[in-house]
């Protein structure tokens, strides 16, 4: 990674202020044929960007970080000029004129993770900040550019490892009369991995939840109140809401935030046997939501005394007992069931607080650091390894068994932060960042 890249690291658009990156050895002598010399380190400087030709493109100001103490670890020079986007192409021609390339998306982090400057799960909280969509989506992904949650799986890693080095040591003297596993408490030790592990991973799945959200699916039986419950908690008039069953046909979608969460609400056909083809098609489409949402709301009308058998899925679901209002005596008590009036608005403050409460269940309600998909399936990958050493302990004590599940529990670790990784997997996630970042 010896070129010199440049890239537009402000917004696509018109603003105030844009600013041009430009990270690589050979910054000196891009700095002269642009600005006339290299500026003083970490001084801002006023400056004239000129062409290949000499003629005057804009004048702001330039910064100037050399290697290593730079975002990437090269040598990096920020010019802050005019927001115009021809102002700013401009000087990204007359960088390329100077020997630059222009830099592919996520290219100046992937030379920050190369450089040892972040590692790879810092590196992926940058672009979760960039895209976070509440208060606390973006605190939890500062939090993960610090290193919160690289320091776990370090930690974790390290202990896996260090167990690991014990047992193999402990294989190379079979004939000593000391039971080095039992001496060592091996098994309580690996039990202790699996509790951090599954600590980690209920952290690691809040943190997936702030980053990509919650599908919750509204399902019910035709005139429940499931699109007026919809337009409740959207708090607009966004699904179609008529006396005649089957209104709704299709799949409707808006997005909310609850408990600092991103939730994406879906309001579906009424569950029935019918032979109209297009409600049909709704019930169909109705299921395929419920198979993919993380919750379902299970719309009931109280005054039905025939509600149905509640859908049928493996995630959480919340009872809705609806039309509240119109009950004459009081509404019944049931299990994880929240009584409302969709059309009054009666009982939605606690439906909220229930949906809140499902995420501090899961223990996401306060979201320690954000994390992805990849990063929970990795560690669930190495609680799998954790636990079948553990397994293997307790059944049949062979520790090469136990220390070869050791060593692939630390290498799933390993792929969070970058300590294992192959170059495609560097390229799917560095290809998702914004070119500049």
């Amino acid at each position: 990674m010896s070129e010199t890249i440049c890239a537009i690291a402000t917004p696509p658009g018109r603003g105030g202020v844009g600013v041009v990156r430009i990270s690589g050895s050979s910054i000196d002598e891009l700095a002269e044929r642009l600005i006339g010399k290299l500026p003083e380190a970490r001084r801002a400087s006023r400056v004239e960007v000129v062409d290949a030709d000499g003629q005057l493109i804009d004048g702001g100001l330039a910064l100037y970080f050399p290697a290593p103490r730079s975002f990437t670890g090269e040598h990096v020079l920020e010019l802050q000029l005019h927001g115009s986007p021809v102002v700013l192409e401009m000087v990204l021609r007359a960088c390329v004129a100077a020997g630059a390339r222009r830099a592919g998306p996520g290219e100046f982090s992937q030379r920050a993770f190369v450089n040892d400057k972040l590692d790879l799960a810092q590196a992926e909280a940058i672009a979760d900040l960039i895209a976070a969509a509440s208060e606390q989506a973006a605190r939890a992904a500062s939090r993960s550019l610090e290193g919160v949650f690289s320091k776990q799986v370090h930690c974790l890693s390290d202990r896996v490892i260090e167990l690991r080095v014990y047992v193999e040591a402990a294989l190379d003297f079979p004939d000593e009369e000391i039971d080095f596993l039992a001496e060592g408490d091996v098994l309580g030790r690996v039990e202790s991995l699996v509790d951090e592990a599954g600590r980690l991973l209920t952290q690691a799945r809040a943190g997936r939840l702030l980053n990509d959200g919650l599908r919750i699916a509204i399902v019910g039986k035709p005139n429940a109140g499931k699109s007026s419950l919809f337009n409740a908690l959207v708090r607009r008039d966004a699904a179609i809401v008529t006396e005649v069953p089957g209104t709704t046909r299709d799949v409707v979608r808006e997005t909310i935030h609850l408990a600092g969460i991103p939730v994406t609400l879906a309001d579906t056909a009424g569950l029935r046997e019918t032979e109209d083809v297009v409600e049909r098609e709704g019930v169909r489409r109705a299921e395929a939501e419920l198979n993919e949402a993380d919750l379902v709301l299970w719309v009931v009308d109280v005054t039905d005394e025939d509600p149905g058998p509640p859908p049928r899925t493996c995630v959480p679901v919340i009872r809705i007992a609806n039309k509240i209002d119109c009950l004459d005596g009081p509404v019944p008590e049931e299990p994880d069931s929240v009584a409302i009036s969709a059309l009054t608005g009666a009982g939605i403050e606690q439906l909220d607080q229930a949906v809140a409460g499902r995420f501090d269940t899961a223990g996401s309600g306060s979201g320690e650091f954000t994390a992805r998909a990849r990063h929970v399936e990795q560690i669930e990958l190495a609680l799998s390894h954790l636990a079948d050493a553990r397994d293997v302990l307790k059944q049949t004590g062979s520790g090469e068994l136990a220390a070869e599940e050791l060593k692939r529990g630390a290498e799933a670790l390993g792929e969070i932060t970058g300590q294992v990784h192959s170059d495609e997997l560097l390229g799917r996630i560095f290809s998702s960042f914004c070119i500049g970042k």
